[in-house]
């Protein structure tokens, strides 16, 4: 679980390669409550947009029971070709889907609109159906929201796997593993955080993880501290990155260093 708009990991867990989807989602619910310590008037303001994988009635319904709206695709392929069935009325989504409405089969605590889709794959038609507690206007509203999902994720790993060279290291024990992963996160939000904080409005502020541990903390230089409080940073003067990281530097340490 990931804040995007400031790259702060939430909450990770490590589980066994052959646990599914829908295993996980709790414990990553349950322990991003934890994390941001969230109300439940708070949950009633978050949305979980959910993969087939994920999709379950059960897992819908404790989501709905925990306070949560959620944007789902259902988990059934068989249920989704049924529900096509009953669709009187489709509307073209794109050049190759269309889209009609169902009343749900299941009863999810609250109201729900559910969406059918098929598309046209090899000559073959395709079904699958989409869930959700939010109310849209259209049809076409409903799964532009359902396909907003963001790369910002899967980019964020990528940045942690180059940057900090996660896929390089590999523990043989669950719990090693679990350690490095946890310690990782730590550092990669010590990181997310100085980029956040201290790199904003600097030409330095859309640089990835990697080229941040690679050429600004790679910077020759000193501390100097006075009575156990940092007082003073020295960077090298030629490095061509200096000036303009001991700018970024004060700023993040709120305090006038030397140069």
């Amino acid at each position: 679980m990931s804040a995007i708009n400031y790259h702060e990991t939430v909450w990770s867990g490590l589980f066994a390669g052959n646990r599914t989807t829908v295993t996980c989602l709790k414990p990553a619910v349950l322990g991003t409550e934890t994390s941001l310590d969230l109300a439940i008037e708070q949950r009633k303001r978050t949305v979980y947009r959910l993969d087939g994988g994920a999709g379950t009635d059960e897992t819908l319904q404790w989501l709905v029971g925990r306070g949560y709206h959620f944007i789902a695709k259902g988990f059934s392929g068989k249920r989704a070709y049924a529900l096509a069935q009953q669709v009187s009325r489709w509307d073209a989504y794109d050049a190759t889907s269309w889209l009609g409405t169902v009343p749900s089969p299941v009863d999810f605590g609250r109201p729900v609109q559910l969406m059918v889709k098929k598309r046209l794959q090899k000559k073959e038609w395709k079904h699958s159906y989409y869930v959700s507690t939010l109310a849209f206007s259209s049809k076409k509203a409903f799964m532009d929201r359902y396909n907003l999902r963001g790369a910002a994720e899967i980019e964020q790993f990528r940045e942690d796997k180059d940057g900090l060279h996660l896929s390089a290291r590999r523990k043989q024990r669950f719990e090693a593993q679990q350690a490095m992963i946890l310690s990782t996160d730590l550092v990669h939000n010590l990181l997310a955080d100085f980029r956040y904080r201290a790199l904003a409005n600097s030409r330095f502020e859309n640089w990835g993880l990697k080229r941040i541990v690679r050429d600004l903390l790679a910077i020759p230089g000193r501390l100097y501290f006075r009575q156990a409080q940092l007082n003073r940073i020295e960077l090298l003067a030629t490095h061509p990155y200096a000036e303009e990281m001991i700018i970024c530097l004060e700023k993040y340490c709120s305090r006038d260093f030397g140069h």
